[in-house]
């Protein structure tokens, strides 16, 4: 229970001395237990109490002294056994929302808690006493399995919807759709993968306009049960929740949220239509949950299009338009995850082929060469072939295709966004969103706090905010300073990884090869120091971020609450924004350590850098990080994976079972009961399911030059997660209540953040992680004359060549190490390798770069330069070409306007200016020409007047309708 409803139950409870509970319970409640035969007894027995109970609760006690204590008991009804009914038990009225709460019982003595009980019951009869004020029909049932549970079914009648309809600028049919749209190209290769027409024919496509009670009759009005969806119904019924009243006061109380947080309400949810396994038995019923469940969430479906249109008239557009976006971006993926598969099996096809790989493990080669140790003191020397395993593992990865790809995703990032954006258009004018931004009602929690007088600067007009302009800065500068102070947590643990990893390091390579006995001996190539810390740290890392992900989910939420934003939109982007700052540091900050830190300011083993003065830095393997960075990714994300499905699949579905083994009855339970029975959803929605992918998406272009096979994984995860989320939502979940949506918000700015960062990472990851361009200029400069020996471009010699000299004397005490293995020979063993480009011991720049460096270092920078070059190009054409598209599409659309007269009946089809806004016309105008760029001839402009000088402009959009 929040602080604002236990403050208020206290200042309620001070206005009844101890004795009047009874009387407040008799008088105050609808009494929805009574049985007809007592409803005569308690009347008698209330009557001494009337007039009193008249003077303490006005209206409420009047309506009761009027009626009867049986005043509500008309309202119930018992269940008649019909488990499929989705109407009032007159088999006419739809039930288009359900409120559930449990009648509780005073215990003897517990005054405190009878006390919030009867705070509680006044809540309950306010709130319903409104909502008939309002028109909502009620009807109540108590449960088959709990007598004490009570279930109020709600309808809207048509004068209701009718109303709402109007305030909301829900867009209605005016008239099917006549025009013939052209059939596209790909239709034949599409069909294969699309659902069965004959299970679920293609949506009826009408002309629309929002709904206006004075223009009812040029509306398509068939039948009135059937002209407001069920979706839609359930969308106004909720409205009139958000903001239907449950105590009076300075502000007043209202919205079924703080309700349902008070526990004065256990559930509110809107009904499936059916079982998801077996169809109704109602002929009229349209079945849409069983069929989304066969044709949608069935793992037997994997490899089939969703049914967009009808999740989005089953769900609505706000889970539609998600549906929509993931099944475009895996689409996408497949492309992509082909093309990683091809440069792994390049990289696999070209192992035994790699020259350097093959220098490092041959015994005359890497087995002579003495390395440096890699710690202070209790590290030693070690020959470069213990290495062998691993350099074949990383040219798996680091080879020619790598590079081939990582530009190939530069580009195709750019591509998936554009081509995103088009289909988000044309889902836009298809779905009827297109005016959404300006028909959005303000949330009832903003409403709620509106008592500052200010002149709105537009309209000039007074209107009540909740906060002045410092006010609002303040609680910016909070939440922005929370967030902050998180992201700094965040990077903290990031140092204390690090830290872990110096030392462990430093164990690791003093104790791992004594700790390795015979039966660990086929393991030895593989359980390296580096092996053995990278992995160890990956683990911990990736607790780490779990644990700060469920810790920062509150605040976040906490904050933007603070915030009061003003609409459901800018309330889901505000937390958004936060959300993503704070997971992006989280997930992505341990691969951007070992992508651009680990290894790269080192030192030499004469000179090495510590962090903190205690710890000596990390030297990556000769062969580079790389494969580092590819063990950390493939953990991260595939530890995330499945976390994510243990929490969304396993969880709710062991929640599910548990239910129905305690409540197991042989007994027929009603619709609204079953669906009780369901897991509820999370208040944000589809905001963990957007996080979760857009997280993937990071990890699938940011890194994806150590890790090819990256976006293949997310392929696979993808069709595995649109499956399983149709499954939960059809089977494990109640039904979603249905919500308008533009397109994804600001998850599209952060994609468009993430796929720019993703190219400059690339670029970047190529030229210092990994050792591609090393490779390159040693292969067209280094290798021939006159700085080589060779008279051919060549690999051989690459890894003496990019390996420096130390001499062993040059030691400083700190750095020597204690032991030196068996084979090493002080006087004929005088030097030993190390990872760099310096000047060897004896050249007037001994232990400096080298010519090699800089020639390195300028051939990285040029890479980097023309990979950005090439990507931005791309991005550039793609979008000149878009722009040349609307240019052409536009001119085509007013090649359409078509002047006529409001009493005139020739033309294509006469639409009457329906809905028509004065104040808005122009951005009509310019939306309806940009709907062409998506379907030409899709759209008709009406002017109204020819003559006029200010035309009253109106548009009747082609969409489907729901």
């Amino acid at each position: 229970m929040t602080d604002v409803d236990s403050d208020e139950e206290q200042l309620e409870m001070e206005e009844f001395p101890d004795g009047d509970e009874e009387l407040f319970q008799q008088a105050c409640i609808p009494n929805y237990g009574t049985i007809p035969g007592e409803q005569e007894h308690l009347a008698t027995e209330l009557s001494p109490y009337r007039k009193e109970a008249t003077y303490l609760f006005g209206p409420l006690s009047r309506l009761l002294t009027a009626n009867g204590a049986g005043f509500m008991s008309k309202f119930m009804v018992e269940f008649d056994g019909n488990e499929d009914s989705v109407f009032f038990a007159d088999g006419q009225r739809r039930i288009d929302f359900v409120l559930v709460y449990e009648e509780e019982h005073r215990k003897p003595g517990d005054k405190k808690r009878m006390r919030s009980i009867l705070s509680r019951k006044r809540k309950r009869a306010f709130f319903q006493e409104n909502l008939m004020k309002e028109g909502v029909q009620i009807e109540a049932t108590k449960s088959v399995m709990d007598r004490n549970l009570i279930f109020l079914k709600l309808h809207a009648p048509w004068e209701l919807l009718c109303r709402y309809a109007e305030l909301l600028h829900i867009k209605l049919p005016l008239h099917s759709n006549d025009m013939k749209q052209k059939p596209s190209t790909f239709n034949c290769i599409t069909k294969i993968f699309s659902v069965d027409e004959d299970k679920i024919p293609p949506e009826p496509e009408y002309f629309t306009a929002p709904f206006e009670m004075d223009r009812i009759k040029s509306f398509q009005i068939d039948d009135r049960d059937s002209f407001f969806p069920p979706a839609t119904r359930s969308r106004i019924v909720k409205y009139i929740l958000n903001r239907c009243e449950y105590k009076r006061g300075s502000p007043n109380k209202f919205g079924i949220t703080k309700l349902l947080d008070s526990k004065t309400y256990s559930a509110a949810y809107t009904l499936h239509d059916c079982k998801f396994n077996q169809k109704s038995s109602d002929p009229l019923c349209p079945n849409e949950r069983y069929l989304l469940y066969e044709e949608w969430g069935h793992p037997k479906n994997f490899y089939k299009l969703q049914p967009l249109d009808l999740i989005r008239r089953y769900f609505g557009e706000k889970i539609g338009i998600y549906f929509a976006w993931l099944g475009f971006y895996t689409g996408m993926l497949a492309i992509a995850g082909f093309a990683g598969l091809v440069c792994f099996i390049f990289g696999i096809l070209t192992l035994d082929y790699n020259t350097w790989s093959q220098e490092v493990c041959d015994p005359e080669i890497g087995g002579r060469m003495i390395m440096c140790p890699q710690c202070d003191r209790d590290c030693t020397y070690w020959r470069l072939n213990v290495t062998c395993e691993s350099s074949r593992k990383l040219s798996v990865f680091d080879n020619y295709g790598t590079l081939a790809y990582a530009v190939f995703m530069g580009i195709w990032v750019t591509v998936f966004l554009e081509f995103w954006k088009r289909r988000q258009a044309t889902l836009e004018y298809e779905w009827d969103t297109v005016e959404l931004e300006q028909e959005e009602p303000r949330r009832p929690e903003y409403e709620a706090k509106c008592t500052i007088p200010k002149k709105n600067p537009i309209t000039q007009e007074e209107e009540l905010v909740p906060y002045t302009a410092c006010g609002k800065c303040m609680r910016l500068v909070c939440g922005g300073s929370t967030v902050l102070f998180w992201i700094s947590l965040i990077i903290a643990t990031v140092i204390a990884i690090i830290v872990y990893r110096l030392a462990a390091f430093f164990n690791f390579s003093a104790k791992l090869p004594e700790a390795i006995d015979e039966n660990l001996e086929p393991l030895k190539d593989y359980l390296t120091p580096q092996m053995a810390t990278s992995v160890t740290a990956s683990l911990i890392n990736f607790l780490f971020i779990m644990i700060l992900n469920i810790l920062y989910e509150r605040v976040a939420i906490w904050i933007t609450d603070f915030e009061l934003p003003r609409t459901q939109t800018d309330y889901e982007n505000s937390l958004t924004v936060k959300m993503f700052l704070f997971q992006f540091v989280n997930y992505y900050s341990s691969c951007f350590y070992i992508a651009f830190f680990k290894g790269k300011i080192v030192g030499y083993p004469g000179d090495p850098v510590y962090w903190l003065g205690r710890f000596r830095n990390e030297e990556c393997d000769p062969g580079g990080c790389l494969i580092e960075l590819s063990t950390q990714l493939l953990i991260i994300m595939g530890g995330k994976a499945i976390w994510n499905n243990v929490q969304e699949v396993l969880i709710p579905w062991l929640k599910n079972l548990i239910a129905r083994c305690r409540e197991k009855s042989e007994e027929k339970l009603p619709r609204w009961e079953q669906d009780y029975q369901l897991q509820s959803i999370s208040k944000l929605g589809l905001f963990y399911e957007y996080l979760e992918m857009v997280i993937q998406f990071g990890f699938a272009t940011i890194f994806v030059a150590s890790f090819p096979l990256a976006p293949l994984l997310a392929l696979i995860n993808n069709i595995i997660e649109i499956r399983v989320d149709g499954w939960k939502m059809t089977t494990q979940f109640r039904r979603i209540l249905a919500a308008k949506a533009q397109d994804i918000g600001a998850w599209l700015p952060i994609l468009h953040g993430v796929a720019v960062f993703a190219a400059v990472t690339n670029a970047l990851i190529i030229a210092f992680t990994s050792d591609m361009i090393p490779r390159l200029v040693y292969y067209w400069a280094l290798s021939v004359q006159p700085f080589g020996t060779h008279n051919s471009p060549t690999m051989q010699g690459y890894i003496n060549t990019t390996l420096s000299v130390f001499r062993v004397a040059d030691f400083k005490n700190l750095s020597k190490p204690r032991i030196v293995p068996s084979w090493f020979d002080h006087e004929t063993d005088t030097t030993c390798r190390y990872r760099d480009l310096r000047y060897p011991p004896g050249h007037p720049l001994q232990y400096n770069h080298s010519l090699y460096f800089w020639h390195v270092m300028a051939a990285k920078l040029a890479f980097i330069i023309i990979m950005e070059h090439v990507v931005f190009t791309v991005e550039c054409y793609s979008r000149k070409w878009k722009l040349l598209q609307r240019v052409q599409c536009i001119k085509g659309c007013l090649s359409m306007v078509i002047w006529q007269p409001s009493s005139s009946s020739t033309g294509l089809r006469q639409l009457m200016c329906i809905g028509s806004r004065p104040e808005t016309s122009a951005f009509v105008l310019l939306r309806c020409c940009l709907a062409c760029c998506v379907h030409p001839a899709s759209h008709f402009i009406i002017l109204d007047s020819p003559a006029s000088a200010v035309p009253i402009i109106s548009c009747a959009s082609v969409g489907t309708h729901s």
